[in-house]
């Protein structure tokens, strides 16, 4: 119950990121209250990978490299949670 709670946490964030990716395919897109509140919650993390992947050929891959580091993260995350889970279980 509570892994599935933040896997769909996780996904929710990951088709944030994908929606505020393609919105740079629309002129203006990033004005909209959508984009400005997409902008809030992705662009902190999405900046993170923008220091250090420069864009080739003015195309920028770190949102796949952000998006499969989410990936990462998320069945991290989700190993821990089964660990915590079968260390209660076991001693309650």
């Amino acid at each position: 119950m509570i892994i599935t709670i933040f896997d769909r946490l996780f996904e929710l964030y990951s088709l944030a990121i994908v929606a505020f990716v393609l919105m740079s395919w629309f002129p203006g897109a990033y004005q909209t209250k959508l984009g400005q509140f997409l902008g809030r919650i992705c662009q902190p993390y999405l900046g993170f990978f923008e220091r250090f992947i420069p864009p080739l050929g003015g195309i920028s891959f770190a949102p796949i490299v952000a998006l499969v580091a989410l990936q990462f993260i998320k069945y991290g995350f989700d190993v821990v949670l089964v660990l915590l889970l079968n260390l209660f279980m076991i001693f309650f």
